[in-house]
């Protein structure tokens, strides 16, 4: 799967769940300061992360993730590792 393709399955499920519309979502958006996530939405994306990728996240980590390009990149990894 490429970047461009993760990162579209990205902005689905960022809009998804925090009910925002596709072109406030940028790469550099920040999760709670640009799109309004609350903690309980938090978590909410990171099981809607795993479910739209089939995958399984580190929690803590995952929940670190402060920007869209930034769970992009780590989804991204998570993928590779494993399709390893």
């Amino acid at each position: 799967m490429d970047r461009q393709e993760v990162e579209r399955r990205v902005v689905k499920v960022v809009c998804n769940v925090l009910n925002v519309d596709p072109a406030m979502v940028e790469p550099d958006s920040n999760f709670v300061f640009d799109l309004g996530a609350e903690s309980t939405q938090s978590v909410a994306l990171v099981v809607a992360f795993e479910q739209e990728f089939g995958i399984e996240m580190e929690e803590e980590a995952a929940l670190a993730v402060q920007t869209v390009g930034g769970a992009v990149d780590f989804i991204e990894k998570a993928c590779k590792a494993q399709d390893a």
